[in-house]
C-alpha cells in the first residue's frame, strides 16, 4: 500500500475516534471538543496531502480513487451526525448530505460494476472543503462575546454554501456521467 492509501486508510481509522472523544466529552465538554478539533483537522489534512502526493508522484490507484471520497464522506458525515445530536446541525441539511452521498455512492457502485471508476470532481473537492470548514467552526462552538455572534454567522453561511456546494456537486456528477445512466436502461 503506497502512502496516499496508507493516509487514506488512516482517516478512516481517525473517524470512530473522533466520534468517541465528542461523544464522550459532549456538548458543553471544552476540552473534548478542543481534542475532537485537532483529530478533525489531523483527518482533514490527511485528505489534501493524500491526493497531492500521489498526484505528484503518479501514485493514482483505484483504490484512492474509491476510498479517498469514501473517507471523507466517512469523516464528514459522522462529525454533522454528532454536531446534530448537540442540536448544533439542522437535520435537513444533514438529510441533504447524506442524501448525496448514497446517491453519487450507488452511482460508484453502478460504475464499478461496469468497470469505471468515478473519481472526485472540482465540485466535489469544493464540496468537501466546506463540508469540513463548516465542521471545524462548528465543533469549536465559540460563547465568547463579540466572537459568538460572528462565528454564528460564519457557521450559518458555511452551511448554505456547503448545502449549494452539496447539490451542485450531486448534479454535476451525473449530468457528466450520464452515459452510465443510459447503460442501464
Amino acid at each position: 500500500m503506497n502512502l496516499p492509501n496508507k493516509l487514506t486508510t488512516l482517516r478512516m481509522i481517525l473517524v470512530p475516534v473522533f466520534a468517541i472523544v465528542i461523544l464522550v466529552g459532549g456538548s458543553d465538554n471544552y476540552m473534548t471538543r478542543i481534542i475532537a478539533e485537532i483529530i478533525f483537522i489531523a483527518a482533514s489534512l490527511t485528505d489534501m496531502a493524500d491526493g497531492k502526493i500521489a498526484r505528484k508522484y503518479n501514485l493514482i490507484t483505484d483504490y484512492g480513487k474509491f476510498m479517498d471520497p469514501l473517507a471523507d464522506k466517512l469523516l464528514v458525515c459522522t462529525a454533522m451526525i454528532c454536531l446534530m445530536s448537540f442540536g448544533q446541525l439542522p437535520a435537513w441539511v444533514l438529510i441533504i448530505i447524506i442524501g448525496r452521498e448514497f446517491i453519487i455512492s450507488g452511482f460508484r457502485l453502478v460504475a464499478a460494476d461496469k468497470g469505471r471508476v468515478i473519481a472526485a470532481n472540482y465540485w466535489g473537492k469544493f464540496k468537501t472543503v466546506f463540508q469540513m470548514s463548516m465542521v471545524i467552526v462548528m465543533i469549536l462552538k465559540v460563547r465568547v462575546e463579540p466572537f459568538a455572534l460572528l462565528f454564528k454567522v460564519l457557521e450559518t453561511l458555511l452551511m448554505y454554501i456547503a448545502v449549494t456546494l452539496t447539490i451542485v456537486s450531486l448534479i454535476t456528477y451525473i449530468v457528466q456521467n450520464r452515459d452510465i445512466l443510459k447503460e442501464q436502461e
